[in-house]
């Protein structure tokens, strides 16, 4: 061997010992073992979320949600009576003056717009504590396009053309105060709220539409704040049913305020079959996708009063059909 090779080996052995892992050094450069270890360090550092705390977050939240309708513009009904842009070219994008407004009811939201995974359907609109009686005002300057009835949803409903080409919806009304192709302008009473159709509590369901496509109303309005988030909302066909600026917390302080400074109705419920007994005690009849604190709610009562009335606890399973006390 050639004495300038056995120079170099002396050396690079030389190194090795006088740096301990250095010829490992080439290992930390596998992409492969680095991720593993990597994905360990970091599993190792991350605590779990339990899928049941969330969904308990989320009913507290929205304690009085209820089942979604129907959307009487694609089910239930006739195509040329409500989706009238059913053969309509609607723009990707458009610009919508939202500045001259009014606030259809000052109550909190109690379901917001999106897909609800346990009824396994869209509610294309938001819904806000209402009760039966209070007035429904107009949201935008337009022309009453539709007053119908419509026994497995919307009960009685308005649809209002608006001169910025948005269209709202006002579903489970308990009078109409407005008839078909009367001008009105924002902040005109239309209706009075009410409880009719699928409904089991007062409440006022609101649709915003562009050309047929329900946009998530939380995308226009800031109902915490009672007011639009901007003067003009552009409505894009990739981003409609998203929200802006939503936030749950801010809408749970809106309703604490609400509470305070308005008599909520609660136990106007006339699908929810009840009975009461000579004692004076109340049942309710448990249905699907009901919670203790849901019931509650809707009761007037709290879920440790009921957990007591009934024996059970409050991570007790529900069944529908299960009869409980609710007084």
């Amino acid at each position: 061997m050639k004495l300038s090779r056995k120079i170099a080996l002396l050396g690079a052995l030389a190194f090795a010992i006088a740096v301990p892992g250095a010829t490992d050094a080439q290992n930390y450069r596998l992409p492969g073992q680095h991720n593993t270890q990597h994905g360990e360090l970091i599993a190792s550092q991350t605590s779990t979320v339990e899928v049941g705390n969330t969904t308990k977050y989320l009913e507290s939240l929205f304690a009085e949600e209820e089942e979604p309708e129907f959307d009487i513009y694609t089910e239930g009904w006739e195509s040329n009576f409500v989706n009238c842009y059913k053969n309509t070219a609607v723009p990707q994008t458009a610009v919508i003056d939202v500045s001259k407004f009014a606030m259809p009811h000052p109550g909190y939201v109690t379901s917001p717009y999106g897909y609800r995974k346990r009824f396994r359907r869209m509610h294309k609109g938001i819904d806000l504590k209402a009760n039966t009686g209070d007035t429904i005002r107009a949201a935008f300057d337009g022309r009453v396009r539709l007053t119908k009835y419509e026994a497995r949803g919307y009960g009685y409903y308005v649809v209002v053309r608006h001169t910025n080409d948005l269209e709202t919806v006002y579903g489970h009304l308990s009078k109409f105060l407005v008839e078909p192709d009367q001008y009105v302008r924002a902040g005109d009473p239309i209706a009075l709220a009410g409880n009719t159709g699928r409904s089991f509590g007062s409440h006022l369901h609101f649709e915003t539409r562009y050309m047929g496509y329900a946009i998530n109303p939380a995308a226009i309005f800031d109902f915490a704040n009672q007011t639009t988030h901007t003067d003009t909302y552009t409505f894009d066909k990739n981003t409609y049913q998203n929200a802006r600026n939503f936030s749950p917390e801010a809408n749970a302080a809106y309703a604490a305020q609400y509470k305070s400074t308005h008599k909520v109705e609660y136990g106007n419920h006339k699908s929810t079959r009840q009975s009461a007994s000579k004692g004076g005690s109340k049942t309710y009849t448990v249905r699907k996708g009901d919670s203790l604190s849901r019931i509650a709610s809707r009761n007037g009562t709290t879920v440790q009063s009921l957990c007591r009335l009934n024996g059970i606890t409050s991570s007790a399973k529900l069944r529908p059909g299960q009869k409980l006390r609710v007084r």
